[in-house]
């Protein structure tokens, strides 16, 4: 049986109006593609999820903020290693629910099957760092000039040559 997802679910009927309309007005446009320079057998992947995960022993995500001002988003991100479990972390994301990712983190941030496909010899291996941010960002501007500089540069660094968002 196909199931329908509600990506509103979780928010008033005013917030939803405001969303839509707000999807309405954007108009379209060309999405960059970039061909990958070698065969993914070959290339380093990492993870990008906006599921706000964090490890126990990094900072939160701000709630507080959150609860606040529920218009607004945290605009940091965190580093989670590769060998991250559901127990090394936490989910502070007020915007959807996190019970499944509770009870599997692939369903946010897939590292085990990425590791499955780096055994299968799918992708050549898992960076050593992957991330993720809070996904409820209306006013992206901060996270676009300080966030995600950050993550192209240590990807970089890492020698990562493919970068999957998870959207949550």
């Amino acid at each position: 049986m196909a199931r329908t997802v509600d990506p509103y679910r979780f928010t008033t009927p005013g917030t939803k109006r405001v969303a839509q309309a707000w999807i309405r007005r954007e108009p379209p446009h060309d999405v960059p593609w970039t061909p990958l320079a070698k065969p993914l057998s070959e290339c380093v992947v990492a993870l990008v999820s906006s599921g706000a995960i964090a490890m126990r022993s990094d900072r939160p995500f701000d709630q507080e903020g959150e609860r606040r001002d529920p218009w607004w988003g945290d605009p940091s991100h965190r580093v989670l290693p590769r060998t991250a479990t559901a127990n090394d972390v936490a989910v502070y994301h007020l915007h959807v629910d996190v019970s499944h990712t509770e009870r599997d983190l692939n369903c946010m941030l897939p590292l085990e099957r990425l590791l499955d496909l780096e055994r299968e010899g799918i992708v050549g291996r898992s960076a050593p760092s992957h991330y993720s941010f809070q996904g409820y960002l209306l006013d992206a501007r901060e996270f676009l000039a300080t966030s995600v500089p950050a993550m192209i540069r240590s990807m970089k660094s890492e020698g990562v040559d493919l970068a999957l968002l998870v959207p949550v």
